[in-house]
């Protein structure tokens, strides 16, 4: 089986970049706050002292100002060689320089908005292209929040609403950058309500699995297949591999769906899940236990 060199980070939203404090500020806290912070396990999961990070703004409406966010928070944590990358058409994309700036970095971040607006300019281009290679063949680490995670899979959730989830065709399904496949992601998971949506996605599209993060919350994945929760809320697992029943393709659109074995899991800081054996483990160190007991 192959297995992609670089490393994925999909944040569920609102991540706490980071400001600089005010008057009232603990300095303790500060300290804390970057100890934990995705940002930060983002950029040690780069194998360079001094990395070369882009920032895509694609998804979002207001480019420089969440740019200006991003290179601020870098800033904080001591990270100078930061480009934007304000790719706003389909013809930015085609711009020899990002093409370039895009071979040569050590990292990316998608920034959030609209999923759809990422897929649209970045689908069938060179940058893409290269987005891949790289994730397959080198030490490269892409994360994505928000929209920026919701793009990564082959199957995409455009959108749909929480609220008239599990009704048949409440969600919205298009195509995503492929970066991983039988994944489907949900972001903003549990103040937004989204897990009905999360269900439907999965049973419209059968052997798949769903993954909802939470705000301030992200899953590290590594080799293709394990995740490790990261961040401070928590990550939902939908396994739609033991489903044995669903109406979801007898109904009308707009009729409630039945969907009989759903398996779920729940996931903290530190947990770990394996897409490939679809088995949860409660650390590294059980993860590392259970191959060890694999080889014997």
């Amino acid at each position: 089986m192959d297995i992609p060199k670089g490393k994925l980070i999909a944040i569920g939203g609102n991540e706490d970049k980071g400001t600089y404090p005010n008057p009232r500020s603990k300095r303790k806290y500060y300290l804390d706050f970057f100890e934990l912070g995705i940002l930060k396990r983002f950029l040690q999961e780069i194998p360079t002292k001094k990395p070369k990070i882009e920032v895509i703004t694609t998804a979002s409406m207001i480019p420089e100002e969440v740019g200006e966010r991003y290179l601020s928070a870098f800033g904080i944590l001591g990270v100078e060689d930061v480009g934007l990358m304000h790719i706003r058409t389909e013809e930015d994309a085609l711009v020899p320089d990002y093409l370039a700036r895009l071979k040569k970095a050590d990292g990316v971040m998608f920034s959030g908005g609209d999923q759809s607006r990422i897929t649209r300019m970045f689908l069938n281009t060179q940058l893409l292209e290269v987005l891949r290679h790289r994730y397959w063949h080198e030490d490269f680490v892409i994360a994505g929040t928000s929209a920026g995670a919701m793009a990564m899979s082959r199957v995409m959730i455009k959108g749909g609403s929480a609220t008239e989830s599990l009704l048949r065709g409440a969600v919205k399904i298009g195509d995503g950058l492929d970066l991983i496949s039988g994944v489907i992601i949900d972001t903003h998971f549990v103040i937004r309500g989204r897990f009905g949506r999360l269900l439907e996605a999965v049973v419209t599209h059968p052997k798949t699995i769903g993954v909802g993060l939470g705000e301030d919350t992200g899953i590290l994945l590594t080799e293709g297949h394990l995740i490790e929760t990261i961040g401070s809320n928590l990550v939902v697992i939908a396994d739609g591999h033991h489903v044995q029943y669903t109406n979801v393709h007898e109904i009308e659109k707009g009729r409630p769906l039945s969907i009989d074995n759903m398996v779920m899991h729940v996931l903290a800081k530190g947990n770990l899940y394996d897409f490939s054996s679809r088995r949860f483990y409660q650390s590294h160190e059980a993860y590392q236990q259970a191959q060890l007991q694999e080889v014997k």
